[in-house]
């Protein structure tokens, strides 16, 4: 387990050392074609340099979470220098958004030469067993990277610049990746790509312990569901790809929930790999880090003299009320949310929750703090004494088959089938012992139960709102433009280091001047300076 993704992985200088934005790719040279993929460990260490990035705090770490202030689940907790994040004023230049670009293209990149070298071996010798899953990781994460810009800023107008250097015969000519017509031209490629990696990539039982956190194949069926699922905005006739999707993972790969939600985001190993287990970022914690720093971003800045928390992105009195809707206390609402006065135990310490620092909201993310009761947490290697790199024991979900469940149920809805939509939903409600609905389900219900279920996790609650936005579906459309246009509120408490102080209710005090939105703020504006050095090649996303 300790090999792929607990370490800072390492990988030769010689075939990626440049970390030039993708306008600039250098041409990789005949030397290192002719001096790789002689070998499996040559072959793996290439593949663990595509991993690395999703680690990064530029991307899963935290970076890419900033842009959820323009929802009203979260508050970034502390002041930032790119507040049009947060109000819909995006100009393409928020840092955010130019490192994610260029550490998704320089993946895609990267993923692309892999692919070209091993199939151009392929036509030569047959690829050993190790070669032939580090090409169907390399197609998954192209695929992956791919996904990440394409629905953040391609359109039925406009795609997102994309290539494959299989097409081309001898080396790719190092130019600008073109622009695809449409998103829907970039969704068919990664589904191409997917089903790739689905022909070369093992199943996930047939990995060895020290291999688990490697793409396979469920993780590839759920991502071609969530691919249908946002083509879907553009073409309904997708929802059926979805449904297909998501039986096969059932059917096929044995997914299910895990038997409670304390499971999900639990920091014993023993829970790690769980029927809902799809896709992750796993991580010890502990002296060799690794994973996401998520954990210790959400902590309480400086983590009440113990522990070095970052004190950022905290839950909102919105998103506590929604899942409150459930009843006070409710098992799922406890376990995401701490508010004041709430029992916690921090460091082998029974605490109550209270927050003095920084921007005030009231409330903490609770979904990563298993890692923390530990009385000795840093000892016993359950975080890591480096908080500046504040990552804990967690099996960090990027994809989880909850998440599949709501795309089916919301498939249901969108095709005329909504009583199909209940038994999936119900699966979900009564794994977090919360009362059953007794009714048919509605888009006001998918819209709660997303909201809940994944609050806090790399779902991307606002493009959830942002594709609602566009739905022929008028109920969730509604919902969407509701919360789209509203300001996120807090609580402001009296004395804030008291647990039981009283409160008055308020607007976030960052950021209050949001703009309305608009239907064009769906996607990001390119960087102007990637469009200037493009030379016309990228053109500019429409009311940018």
């Amino acid at each position: 387990m300790k090999k792929l993704y607990l370490s800072v992985l390492a990988v030769s200088a010689l075939l990626f050392g440049s970390c030039s934005d993708f306008l600039d790719v250098q041409p990789e040279g005949s030397a290192i074609t002719n001096a790789y993929f002689t070998n499996d460990q040559q072959a793996i260490d290439a593949i663990d340099g595509l991993y690395k990035p999703l680690h990064k705090e530029t991307v899963f770490g935290r970076d890419l979470f900033w842009e959820q202030g323009a929802a009203c689940d979260i508050v970034w907790g502390r002041t930032r220098n790119f507040n049009s994040l947060a109000t819909l004023s995006y100009t393409g230049d928020e840092e955010p958004l130019r490192n994610s670009f260029d550490t998704f293209y320089q993946v895609m990149s990267r993923a692309n030469w892999i692919i070209k070298q091993l199939l151009d071996k392929e036509t030569r010798t047959e690829l050993s067993d190790v070669e032939k899953r580090s090409l169907g990781e390399a197609y998954f994460m192209r695929g992956m990277t791919h996904f990440l810009v394409a629905y953040r800023y391609g359109t039925d107008k406009q795609g997102v610049p994309f290539v494959r250097y299989e097409d081309f015969e001898g080396e790719y000519d190092s130019s600008i990746p073109p622009q695809q017509p449409t998103v829907m031209d970039n969704y068919r490629l990664i589904i191409e790509d997917m089903d790739s990696a689905i022909e070369y990539l093992p199943k996930f039982e047939e990995y060895t312990e020290d291999e688990r956190g490697r793409a396979h194949q469920a993780a590839a069926v759920a991502y071609k569901a969530k691919v249908y699922a946002y083509w879907a905005t553009w073409d309904e006739s997708q929802w059926n790809n979805v449904i297909t999707m998501v039986g096969l993972l059932e059917t096929e790969y044995g997914r299910d929930l895990a038997q409670t939600f304390d499971e999900l985001f639990s920091s014993d190993f023993a829970d790690y790999w769980n029927a809902e287990y799809i896709w992750s970022i796993p991580s010890t914690g502990g002296v060799n880090g690794g994973g996401s720093d998520f954990p210790g971003v959400v902590l309480e800045n400086k983590g009440w003299g113990v522990y070095n928390g970052w004190g950022q992105i905290k839950p909102t009195l919105d998103i506590y009320e929604e899942m409150a809707k459930d009843g006070a206390g409710n098992d799922r609402l406890v376990r995401s949310i701490l508010e004041y006065n709430q029992e916690f135990q921090f460091f082998g310490e029974t605490m109550r929750f209270a927050s003095s620092s920084d921007l005030e909201a009231g409330f903490q993310v609770n979904k990563y703090m298993d890692p923390f009761k530990y009385a000795n947490a840093i000892a016993d290697g359950y975080v890591n004494p480096n908080g500046d790199w504040p990552t804990a024991r967690v099996n960090f979900p990027l994809i989880r088959f909850a998440e599949m469940l709501l795309f089916r149920a919301e498939a249901y809805i969108m095709t005329n089938q909504p009583e199909l939509a209940l038994s999936d939903l119900n699966r979900i409600r009564e794994r977090s012992n919360l009362t059953l609905l007794d009714h048919t389900p509605t888009m006001t219900d998918l819209y709660h139960e997303r909201r809940c279920e994944l609050a806090f996790e790399f779902t991307d609650h606002l493009f959830d709102l942002k594709r609602w936005h566009r739905s022929s579906n008028s109920e969730i459309k509604a919902l969407a433009e509701k919360e789209l246009n509203s300001r996120p509120r807090v609580r402001n408490y009296e004395d804030r280091t008291s647990p039981t102080s009283a409160f008055t209710i308020g607007y976030y005090a960052d950021y209050p001047n949001k703009e309305p939105y608009q239907d064009y703020m769906m996607v990001f504006p390119y960087s102007p300076e990637q469009v200037t050095k493009s030379n016309g090649l990228l053109k500019q996303n429409e009311g940018y």
